[in-house]
């Protein structure tokens, strides 16, 4: 039986759901529980908080953009060998794609785990009930559990959230945290500031946030709640995206750090060799890589630094001019372009591989689900192999040469956006990220399973024998 789960969710973004999942995560590890936690949905900021907290990956698992083998695969590759493993969702619960698709309510469905609502209540009182009643009653197939106030001014405030909620409902109250500067983390923005970069204050606030939990949090009854998936995978999840080499080199640093985790491992396991380098310290990608990937991350606010990386450059242009297959997602695609305005209106020059050239002046967000469609046969796949992924950037093309397009694209209602990114011969990118190969055709219901009744595991007293 895999490890019982507890998904935590929120009434809407900005509730502090990660500093909730880190003071759990933490408190949890404290009274030695061998905790491991997935983050829902596309996300490359929050696993890195969660992975320094546990020391254990956190893999991303979105219900729209990966297949249901795929998503119990990975779950099943998270709870190996933990006691209890606790989800993080994205933005509020029942927020995904326009079907209800790839939201946090969405996979606790899917996969038949509990649901811890968060809800943010400095601003609330009695009104606290009806926000609980509204999002327990909302779907009746989405098992809500337990309820944690956040931001909360005291004891007296808790007391009135409590006795509110309890008036109404008999849905556990577990706790709450309160009011607390010490949590507070800076951000940007595409969200909080990596943990690598700030890894001292991480530290300090996922500590001052265990504290709180201990005092005020019932951490016994969370426990309890927690339930194993309804599913079970069969053997390791399927390749999302095959290895585009044999030997890849992947780009890593402040600049790119945005790949996911259970990517890199299914390349692995396929028998591909994978390396390191660090365009920012002026690295090229290994000599011996027949495929170099720059992911997305944060080019433009290296842009200076970036610029002058001849070595890195020099080291993807002999990686293109031996054939390597070189690949750029969103920052990477905007590396490996002729230019890069960063925000003050400074153009500076970038590889020269595709003739793009992008812009984060005057930044807009782009942001939403997308299906890729190959437009010519790639080491990712033959023409017409279809993807799942997602947008989420400020930047924009500024210009964009004639050459062969890389992927046409529809958002998540199934609408033609065109064609996206440049591909040059075996260079290729654009601002998609892609997260796994083969998705449901837009719309295709699903079929759903009703989860199954599991059996109640007591946790509360330390680590299983």
């Amino acid at each position: 039986m895999s490890a019982p789960a507890l998904l935590v969710a929120a009434a809407s973004s900005g509730s502090g759901k990660t500093m909730v999942t880190l003071g759990l995560l933490a408190a949890l590890k404290r009274r030695g529980l061998a905790v491991a936690s997935f983050k829902t949905g596309p996300d490359y900021i929050d696993p890195a908080f969660h992975a320094r907290i546990t020391g254990r990956p956190c893999l991303n698992l979105d219900s729209w953009a990966m297949r249901v083998e795929v998503l119990v695969g990975l779950f099943e590759e998270t709870a190996r060998g933990a006691d209890v493993v606790i989800g993080e969702g994205v933005m509020g619960l029942f927020d995904g794609a326009p079907d209800g698709r790839g939201s946090t309510a969405d996979l606790a469905v899917l996969l038949g785990i509990p649901v811890l609502l968060v809800v943010e209540a400095q601003r609330l009182g009695q009104s606290a009930a009806a926000v609980v009643e509204g999002f327990v009653r909302f779907r009746e197939d989405v098992g809500v559990a337990g309820v944690l106030f956040n931001r909360v001014a005291g004891e007296g405030h808790f007391a009135l959230l409590r006795e509110a909620v309890e008036a109404r409902s008999s849905i556990p109250i577990l706790g709450f945290l309160p009011r607390d500067p010490a949590l507070d983390l800076p951000e940007r923005h595409l969200g909080l500031v990596q943990a690598a970069e700030i890894a001292r204050a991480v530290d300090a606030a996922a500590a001052r946030a265990a504290e709180l939990v201990e005092a005020h949090v019932d951490l016994d009854r969370l426990l309890r709640l927690a339930r194993p998936p309804a599913l079970a995978a069969l053997g390791p999840p399927p390749l999302q995206i095959p290895p585009p080499g044999q030997h890849v080199a992947v780009a890593r640093d402040e600049a790119f750090g945005f790949v996911y985790e259970s990517v890199l491992e299914g390349w692995r396991r396929a028998g591909a060799h994978v390396s390191f380098f660090s365009p920012l310290a002026d690295e090229a990608p290994g000599i011996t890589a027949d495929a170099v990937v720059l992911p997305g991350g944060y080019p433009e606010l290296h842009v200076e630094r970036l610029s002058a990386a001849r070595r890195f450059f020099d080291g993807l242009r002999r990686a293109a001019a031996r054939g390597a297959f070189v690949y750029g997602e969103c920052g990477g695609y905007m590396v490996l372009g002729r230019h890069l305005t960063d925000r003050d209106g400074i153009v500076r020059l970038m590889a020269g591989l595709l003739p793009v050239s992008t812009s984060f002046a005057r930044p807009r967000l782009h942001l939403g689900y997308r299906e890729a469609v190959l437009a010519a046969d790639v080491p990712l796949g033959a023409a017409g192999t279809r993807y799942a992924g997602h947008e989420f950037h400020f930047a924009r093309e500024i210009e964009r040469g004639g050459e062969p397009l890389f992927v046409s694209v529809r958002d998540a209602r199934g609408r033609e956006l065109g064609p996206a990114g440049v591909r040059v011969g075996r260079v290729a990118g654009s601002f998609l990220h892609l997260m796994d190969r083969r998705p449901l055709p837009s719309g295709h219901g699903r079929e759903r399973r009703e989860p199954a009744e599991a059996p109640q595991q007591d946790l509360a007293g330390g680590r299983r024998a």
